[in-house]
């Protein structure tokens, strides 16, 4: 509507709904890190390795981490829900490869978390970053179309197991 002046919320809330739509703003961190500057985003994001489900052709995607509860292990979330590409490619094949901050990528094995252990990492995660929760908490449910929950979550979540090295 023109001329129809909205709240700050309101407003950052549109504007991150947008910038999560536009796909070469989405995908500009994948360029930082494989011009070896990953180091630049520390240990809050990761770039994520999988196999496409329907052509076999490796993907890219960097994702915050919610959570990292060992040195082999990272939690992340998918802020488009189970329809999110990454996803449905780590479902069909768990099989991936992790990047975190400057170092090489690294072997690791994919595991989507079950409720329970989901709506758990997102308490945590609420705790430990409440302003970063409450402004994109809204962006996420215009995203997914849905409520988030605080004991049933629709954020569904993939922990990431480093391979041994």
């Amino acid at each position: 509507m023109v001329g129809t002046k909205q709240s700050p919320s309101r407003l950052t809330t549109a504007v991150g709904v947008r910038i999560l739509r536009t796909r070469a703003l989405v995908r500009a961190p994948i360029w930082v890190y494989r011009a070896r500057l990953g180091f630049l985003f520390g240990s809050r994001l990761l770039m994520l390795e999988h196999t496409g489900r329907a052509t076999g052709i490796p993907r890219q995607v960097v994702l915050e981490v919610i959570d990292h509860p060992d040195p082999d292990t990272y939690v992340v979330a998918s802020g488009f829900g189970r329809r999110a590409q990454w996803f449905r490619n780590v479902r069909a094949n768990p099989r991936v490869r992790v990047q975190v901050r400057g170092r090489g990528p690294r072997p690791a094995t994919a595991r989507v978390l079950g409720p329970g252990e989901a709506g758990r990492v997102l308490a945590a995660y609420r705790r430990r970053h409440p302003r970063a929760w409450d402004r994109f908490r809204p962006v996420l449910e215009e995203t997914l179309g849905e409520h988030i929950g605080e004991t049933d979550p629709v954020l569904p979540m993939v922990e990431l197991r480093l391979d041994p090295a």
